[in-house]
């Protein structure tokens, strides 16, 4: 079996228009959290994992604790892939200065 790391992004987009569906959120939110998820931007989480089969057993976790509504996603993408990302911002901001890599454009 050949390890190639991967990335799972997990996606979403939850409604928060009553105190219980605010409520879901943040336990949805907390979940991806204690399983090792990073927010990399507002709604869209990560997570490295070793290869597919083990980024399916975060698949499996995510489905325990997700809301009975909104809209979850979730994508593998390789290492590689993701090193390929381009950042574009609209103008210099203190990401230029977190990201500091060559990846990013400004346009």
């Amino acid at each position: 079996m050949s390890y190639e790391k991967m990335r799972v992004f997990c996606m979403f987009d939850l409604p928060v228009d009553t105190p219980e569906k605010r409520r879901a959120y943040r336990v949805f939110r907390k979940g991806l959290i204690e399983n090792g998820f990073t927010m990399i931007q507002y709604s869209v989480y990560q997570r490295i994992v070793p290869n597919r089969r083990s980024g399916k057993k975060y698949e499996e976790i995510i489905k325990k604790f997700i809301p009975s509504n909104g809209d979850v996603r979730i994508i593998y993408i390789s290492e590689k892939q993701y090193n390929d990302m381009k950042i574009l911002v609209g103008s210099k901001s203190k990401q230029e200065e977190i990201v500091g890599s060559n990846k990013m454009v400004v346009i």
